[in-house]
């Protein structure tokens, strides 16, 4: 097998793992982000906080282990970015639907926005190709 390439089957296992942690960390944002936005009881909601958090955490780590780059590419930089948003919860605890809208959107950008806007480093002031991503 040429390097750089995987097997289908180890291909397949990552893709699916991927695309699981993700379902977990929307359903971790959604039911939490639900609760924050109509300011229901924290005990209904806490649960899927954690969950959004701890696959996100994994998440983050997946694409930095996978290339390091990734913190330097636009993908990464708003990424990190909603992590800071999320840091002014406490301080601005009144805001938090307002805060949450703006990291919404902002994984949007992230999510669904072309390459050439995602792969964009900041660094680099251009468009760099990292390596095979597994989609999920």
């Amino acid at each position: 097998m040429a390097e750089g390439f995987i097997s289908q089957k180890r291909f397949w296992i990552q893709r699916l793992s991927k695309t699981m942690l993700r379902a977990l960390h929307i359903l971790g944002v959604v039911g939490s982000g639900g609760g924050i936005i109509v300011a229901a009881d924290k005990a209904l909601w806490i649960n899927y906080w954690y969950l959004a958090m701890a696959t996100g955490v994994i998440l983050m780590l997946w694409e930095v282990v996978r290339d390091w780059r990734w913190l330097i590419q636009l993908k990464g930089v708003l990424t990190l970015l909603k992590l800071g948003l999320l840091c002014l919860f406490i301080p601005l605890a009144n805001h938090k639907p307002e805060i949450l809208t703006l990291i919404v959107f902002l994984s949007v950008i992230v999510s669904h926005g072309p390459a050439g806007l995602r792969h964009y480093s900041l660094v680099h002031r251009r468009v760099i190709d990292s390596k095979k991503e597994i989609k999920g």
